[in-house]
């Protein structure tokens, strides 16, 4: 089973979230680190860890970013990592598979289930270095990771959706 480091300057975390119920804002995580076993003949025998680090949440809106590595939501000063560990990876059709692993945010574990793709592998084209790409998508409920703040708008309705979609792009290079 070949290990891979996710390499940093290629690799993000996203996510989107409904605002006051008729848009979406996006954001990002430009901070992640982690291995991932993998062999795309045994994808049943993988693994995954990320640690994503929550202050470098990146909205593009300074104030907006702040609220949110607040107590209200991250409460980055608390819970400086995000993390995923895998507990097992099913392969699903050709460079398909669902990562079923221990999502922490925010202080609170929860299982979820990640709809992963892998690309490659590719020889890095300025050295003898080996890549692969990986892709994943899961929505979560933020209020299940303790995440409750919101606002009452005039409709009945609220600021912000419960439900955020999750996605995360990854490049790794082979541990030689």
């Amino acid at each position: 089973m070949a290990q891979w480091k996710v390499d940093p300057d290629h690799s993000v975390a996203a996510f989107s979230i409904r605002h006051m119920m008729i848009a979406h804002v996006r954001g990002q995580f430009n901070k992640i680190a982690g291995t991932i076993e993998f062999d795309p003949q045994d994808i049943g025998g993988s693994s995954v860890e990320l640690t994503i680090e929550a202050a470098h949440i990146n909205t593009g809106i300074q104030k907006r970013d702040d609220h949110l590595r607040s107590s209200d939501f991250f409460d980055v000063t608390t819970h400086p990592a995000i993390t995923f560990i895998s507990r097992r990876v099913d392969s699903v059709k050709g460079n398909r598979a669902a990562v079923t692993g221990d999502l922490t945010l925010h202080g609170i574990t929860r299982e979820v289930t990640v709809a992963a793709e892998f690309h490659g592998p590719v020889k890095d084209p300025f050295g003898d270095g080996i890549s692969m790409g990986f892709t994943g998508s899961a929505v979560i409920n933020r209020e299940d990771f303790g995440m409750t703040w919101n606002q009452p708008m005039a409709d009945n309705g609220l600021m912000l959706g419960r439900e955020v979609m999750l996605y995360i792009d990854l490049e790794a290079d082979q541990v030689p």
